[in-house]
């Protein structure tokens, strides 16, 4: 059978964590036939009471597995999740956030192309969460595409399902603690030819909570991000 892991960060989410676990653990249910699939919240060094509200949770949910690590930021979360999807064997890595902005009635169109594809990625054609951040993005695909020569859409959306192989490929190109993985991830398929997709998805905005990340911490983020993507180019 076919084992899914579905591999969600979560920092301060102590408001969105019933809701996020009732919409995407159904997922797991439909989709492990033999129980092996599983469910992923990691705990990112959170302030509030994230961690103990998902051991709660889980109580009543076998297929799901909370994970607690210091607080290392988004990209460092992410690594420490698709590393353990990894060592546990899983077959396939689906990714999304914990802030309720996805939605999990779409996932079933990326699970069917699967097999066609070592990738598919979520194009955030209409987005709900703020004109500055779309502009974020917009000049991360021009950045990208100068440094990289590649043409993406959409390098960042958190709404992704890779073949557990794919990810194990090319996040060993990765700083152990790398910051911007989902980006790499997509870009490095697409530089390498590899079988990607980009399928439009809907983005809504948060759902509760606050935001950790503002644009200051953006910019900041921003010019590490290009003097990155200059060494990791240099090394392919």
């Amino acid at each position: 059978m076919e084992k899914l892991y579905i591999i969600i960060p979560a920092y301060n989410e102590q408001d969105n964590l019933k809701a996020l676990v009732n919409d995407w653990y159904p997922i797991i249910e439909q989709h492990s036939a033999d129980n092996s699939s599983r469910l992923v919240i990691i705990n990112d060094g959170s302030k509030d009471d994230t961690y103990e509200v998902l051991k709660d949770i889980a109580k009543s949910r076998p297929m799901m597995e909370v994970l607690t690590k210091e607080n290392g930021g988004h990209g460092d979360t992410l690594l420490f999740g698709y590393r353990y999807a990894i060592e546990n064997g899983a077959d396939y890595i689906f990714q999304t956030d914990s802030d309720g902005q996805t939605s999990p009635s779409e996932f079933e169109t990326f699970w069917n192309k699967r097999q066609e594809y070592d990738a598919v990625f979520g194009d955030r054609t209409k987005r709900e969460d703020g004109k500055s951040r779309v502009f974020v993005e917009r000049v991360l695909c021009i950045i990208l595409k100068m440094v990289f020569g590649v043409k993406i859409p959409d390098s960042n959306a958190p709404f992704r399902l890779m073949r557990s192989s794919y990810v194990d490929k090319y996040i060993r190109m990765l700083p152990e603690h790398y910051n911007l993985p989902n980006v790499m991830l997509t870009t490095l398929g697409t530089y390498y030819n590899e079988k990607v997709l980009f399928l439009p998805i809907t983005f809504k905005n948060r759902q509760g909570g606050k935001n950790s990340i503002n644009i200051r911490k953006i910019v900041s983020i921003g010019m590490k991000a290009l003097k990155d993507f200059r060494d990791i180019r240099k090394k392919l």
